[in-house]
C-alpha cells in the first residue's frame, strides 16, 4: 500500500527546480500556474536565493508547483494522499478536491494573507528534538508558546513571538534541544487569524469535489471524504496546529508499506523513517529519483498500469 506526501514549507532550496524544467511539457504547466499565481515560478525555482524564496508568498507556490508537476512525472496512483501545512493543498489537488489552477491561485492567496498576518507582530518557530512529548508540550503552554507542528518522531516546532521564543531558548524543556527555524511568523497558530479570515472568503468561490483517493488530515489524521470539507479543513489548518503524527498513525493502521515523497522531498521521508520502521521511503529531489520512485510504486500496485494489470 502507497501513500504519497507532499512537504511544506522550508523544504525548497535554491535552482531545486532546474532539472525538473528540462522534462517535456513541464515548462508549460509552469507558465500556467505562474500566472493563476501571480509570480514567476521558473524564475524563482531556478535563479532566486534562498533569501528571496524564503518568503512566504514565493515560498508556498513555489512548493506546490514542484509537488504537482513531479508526481505527474511520477505518474503513480497511490492509495493515500497526504501533505504537510501547505503540502495540503498539493495533496487535495492530487486527489481530485481542487483543480491545479485553483490549487496554485489558493496558496498564493494563503501565502499573501500569511505574511501579511506575520507581519503584524515579531513572531517565529524553534523545533523542539528529543524530551518527553507530553512535557514538552506543557512546557511550551508554561511560556505561552503553541506546539504549532507535532512531527512524531520526537520532533515538535514551537511558535510564538520573538520574546516567548527567547524564554524557550534559555530555559529548554528536560532531554531536549531547541533550533530556531528560519521562518517569516508563528504559523499554525492564532497569530494566524487574519490570513483564516481572507481565505475563508476566498474558499466560499472555490469548486471543490469529493476526493478520488482517500485524503488524510493534518488537523486529526482522519480521511477525509468530502470535498467541501477538505476545503474547510484547509481554510482552518492556517491558525491550527498540524498534527503530522496523528497522519503517520493512520498510515501505519491502514498498513501502508511505501511512502513516496514529492519535490522537494526529504523532510517527511525522513520523520517517516524513525516513526515507522520497516515501511520503504523514497524521496523525489530531482527527476533521476523518478525510475526508482517508479519501480517502487509498480512493486506496491501504486501506479495506473501496474492495476490495470
Amino acid at each position: 500500500m502507497l501513500v504519497l506526501v507532499a512537504p511544506g514549507q522550508g523544504a525548497q532550496t535554491p535552482g531545486f527546480l532546474t532539472p525538473w524544467l528540462e522534462l517535456p511539457g513541464v515548462a508549460d504547466s509552469l507558465a500556467g500556474w505562474s500566472d493563476a499565481a501571480g509570480l514567476d515560478l521558473a524564475h524563482y525555482g531556478t535563479k532566486a536565493d534562498a533569501d528571496e524564496i524564503r518568503d512566504t508568498k514565493v515560498a508556498q507556490p513555489l512548493l506546490v508547483a514542484a509537488g504537482l508537476l513531479s508526481a505527474a512525472a511520477l505518474g503513480a496512483s497511490p492509495d493515500l494522499v497526504a501533505g504537510h501545512s501547505v503540502g495540503e493543498i498539493t495533496a487535495a489537488a492530487l486527489a481530485g478536491v481542487l483543480s491545479e489552477r485553483d490549487a496554485m491561485a489558493f496558496t498564493a492567496a494563503r501565502g499573501r494573507a500569511m505574511a501579511d498576518a506575520a507581519a503584524v507582530t515579531d513572531t517565529g518557530m524553534s523545533a523542539v528534538l528529543g524530551g518527553d512529548p507530553d512535557q514538552v508540550v506543557a512546557h511550551l503552554d508554561k511560556l505561552g508558546l503553541t506546539p504549532a507542528n507535532i512531527n512524531g518522531a520526537g520532533q515538535i516546532v514551537a511558535a510564538g513571538t520573538a520574546e516567548q521564543l527567547a524564554a524557550l531558548a534559555a530555559d529548554k524543556p528536560e532531554g531536549a534541544r531547541v533550533i530556531p527555524l528560519k521562518v517569516a511568523g508563528a504559523f499554525h497558530t492564532g497569530h494566524m487569524a487574519s490570513a483564516v479570515s481572507v481565505l475563508e472568503e476566498l474558499a466560499a468561490d472555490l469548486a471543490a469535489g469529493d476526493p478520488r483517493l482517500p485524503y488524510v488530515s493534518n488537523a486529526d489524521g482522519r480521511v477525509v471524504d468530502s470535498g467541501a470539507a477538505v476545503v474547510g479543513r484547509l481554510v482552518a489548518q492556517v491558525s491550527n496546529p498540524v498534527r503530522w503524527d496523528l497522519c503517520m498513525q493512520t498510515f501505519q493502521e491502514r498498513g501502508v508499506t511505501g511512502i513516496i515523497e514529492v519535490s522537494p522531498g526529504g523532510t517527511l521521508v525522513g520523520l517517516a523513517k524513525r516513526a515507522l520502521p520497516g515501511v520503504r521511503t523514497l524521496a523525489l529531489k530531482t527527476p533521476d529519483d523518478l525510475d526508482a520512485a517508479r519501480a517502487l510504486a509498480a512493486e506496491l500496485g501504486g501506479t495506473a498500469q501496474a492495476r490495470a494489470e
